[in-house]
């Protein structure tokens, strides 16, 4: 089969298309025929060298996909060849023809999902719902702030906010951008490249702040979420790429919380819950994953430049 592979950490170049064995699913495993794989920030991080896990070289990246169950080991039961599939997760990568995987990392996809909508759902569906609901507690009736709305996980924590009834507002740095948001489903769009952005809030909240901020670059934002807070608001860190300096005071006068997640770091009862909500949110329609670009899988080293640049729409998935 044909596989991405990296052999040396560093630049986007080191992910070299290679053609290698295909794996075979031993017993209590799920070989699934990958029609579409997704690209996370995670992956570019893992292939540069800069986390604090690294794989065993060489290492095929890749967490999230979409395909064909093509067979099954010994004592499976869940699943069957033939059978529709997304991936959160497997054994061998998912930049690859071919994905080896426990039963607990294969989900159900519904029927009218595209293999590239599935290739969107693992990593940014699982985050943003793990952050609203898990770590954020969003309630119906509350009032959440998206930074970033623009990405894979922006698009679907909209989505998923807007079908639990709180009030969403969503920020994008492109009119492109933020025309998208608007599609998804956001009460109200704000510009993050305009000065004073965050000014528009007293009104639209009627002077109560915001209950919930998803934050995808808290060392940019995070000291200006905690003005903008309601009363016990809670700031969700998803993403941050650096340092940054906060007054703690803006969190004790509103009995405020600053919560950080990984999503590898959910229990798996909490991931069983999450993807059974997904299912649902697909099969009826109010989940509908925005994929912005597909590319070849030999163009993975692309792929891994795009996602980082700043002006990001949906997700980018990589078909073999």
């Amino acid at each position: 089969m044909k596989s991405i592979r990296v052999h040396e950490f560093g630049d986007p170049e080191v992910l070299r298309l290679e053609e290698i064995p295909d794996p075979q699913p031993q017993a209590g495993q799920i070989l699934v025929r990958v029609q579409a794989a997704g690209v996370n920030p995670v992956e570019t991080y893992l292939r540069s060298g800069a986390y604090s896990a690294l794989p065993e070289l060489p290492w095929t990246p890749g967490t999230d996909a979409a395909g064909v169950v093509e067979a099954v080991g010994e004592g499976v039961q869940k699943f069957a060849a033939g059978d529709r599939v997304y991936l959160f997760g497997s054994l061998s990568g998912t930049y690859a023809g071919l994905a080896l995987c426990e039963p607990s990392q294969v989900f159900s996809l519904p029927e009218g999902v595209s293999f590239a909508q599935g290739a969107a759902l693992g990593v940014p569906y699982g985050t943003a719902h793990y952050a609203l609901f898990e770590r954020g507690r969003a309630l119906p009736g509350e009032t959440v702030l998206i930074h970033g709305a623009t990405g894979g996980v922006g698009t679907a924590a909209v989505q998923l906010a807007r079908a639990a009834g709180l009030t969403v507002i969503g920020t994008g740095g492109t009119g492109r951008g933020r025309a998208m948001v608007r599609e998804q489903g956001t009460h109200y769009v704000l510009d993050h490249g305009a000065d004073g952005y965050l000014d528009a809030l007293p009104e639209i909240t009627g002077g109560r702040g915001v209950d919930i901020v998803i934050e995808m670059l808290a060392n940019v934002n995070l000291d200006r979420d905690l003005e903008v807070l309601a009363p016990r608001g809670r700031v969700v860190v998803v993403g941050s790429r650096g340092r940054v300096e906060i007054d703690p005071r803006r969190t004790m006068s509103r009995n405020a919380d600053i919560r950080g997640l990984t999503l590898m770091n959910a229990a798996p009862q909490e991931l069983k819950s999450i993807h059974a909500a997904l299912y649902a949110g697909l099969e009826n329609g109010a989940l509908r994953p925005v994929v912005g670009r597909e590319l070849p899988l030999a163009e993975a080293p692309r792929a891994h430049r795009e996602i980082r640049e700043e002006n990001a729409y949906g997700k980018i998935v990589l078909t073999p």
